[in-house]
């Protein structure tokens, strides 16, 4: 076997050419990753930093609109303190699931990837930074061909 561009005698299990450096076969330039592995990591990044925001959020809305701290004027009805509590706690419950998400994600959990398509459902309402995750979650994660790869992601592991 020759170089085509040179005329150099190659050995059979040479990938290069040594006198010019011609690829003798096709070698790729960069390893093939799959389609997922790329994303994985970035999505797991912006659940953290929404759930960050969330966990920011309930913990005001916690601390700032209880009725004896007399944040709010004393004509607003005693209920809006509880909407108040109630949504600050629905803040951390959804700053927890994000967070576990994450982690799982990052750690590559098998059950990581059927927890972050459901929540990425739900978040879908939370316009337009919860939109703009639940979109991309499930762009990524959703397609047949994505739980393939992310079982074989998740096995290497």
């Amino acid at each position: 076997m020759f170089c085509d561009r040179c005329g150099t005698k190659l050995q059979d299990a040479q990938n290069f050419c040594p006198n010019c450096g011609k690829p003798v076969r096709d070698v790729p330039l960069m390893p093939v990753q799959s389609r997922i592995a790329g994303h994985v990591r970035l999505l797991a990044i912006l659940w953290i930093a929404i759930s960050a925001f969330r966990l920011l959020s309930g913990v005001v809305l916690l601390s700032l609109f209880q009725p004896r701290l007399g944040v709010l004027p004393p004509e607003v009805p005693f209920f809006v303190h509880g909407i108040l509590h109630g949504v600050g706690l629905a803040y951390l419950a959804t700053a927890i699931l994000g967070f576990i998400t994450a982690w799982g994600l990052l750690e590559k959990q098998p059950w990581a990837r059927m927890l972050a398509i459901i929540f990425g459902c739900f978040i879908l309402l939370d316009v337009p930074f919860g939109t703009a995750l639940g979109i991309y979650t499930l762009w990524v994660l959703l397609p047949a061909q994505s739980e393939e790869e992310y079982r074989r992601f998740a096995k290497t592991a």
